[in-house]
């Protein structure tokens, strides 16, 4: 299921989960993506963005045990393969990683993520 990769990218409404500090973490994810394919030699840019990843999810995992969220435990293996996938890109980063990690932050979120609106 494809969806529209933001040129420039970045996040917009049609991202929105409606729960404020989980928009403005995808808001920062969409901003370390950014970064890193606009400096793809800067390991620390992609160890910052590495850190948000685990923050967020982190985070949102947390909003969902506290929620008693019915898919929280294919959600967190969702989340654990990224970071897996993610902790396994080396600088400097190629076309094909920072094409993947942009189109799974948008397929997440339109997919994953909104499955959960309203429900933690």
């Amino acid at each position: 299921m494809g969806f529209e990769i933001p040129e420039p990218y970045c996040w917009d409404e049609s991202f929105k989960v409606f729960y404020e500090q989980i928009d403005d973490e995808h808001k920062g994810l969409f901003k370390g993506i950014f970064e890193v394919a606009g400096d793809r030699s800067n390991a620390a840019k992609l160890k910052s963005l590495q850190g948000l990843i685990g923050a967020h999810f982190k985070f949102e995992e947390g909003m969902m045990i506290a929620a008693k969220y019915g898919n929280y435990d294919s959600h967190k293996k969702i989340h654990e393969e990224f970071i897996a996938k993610l902790g396994a890109v080396t600088c400097p980063v190629n076309d094909e990683g920072i094409n993947w990690a942009k189109e799974w932050l948008v397929s997440h979120i339109k997919t994953i993520d909104f499955q959960y609106k309203g429900k933690l």
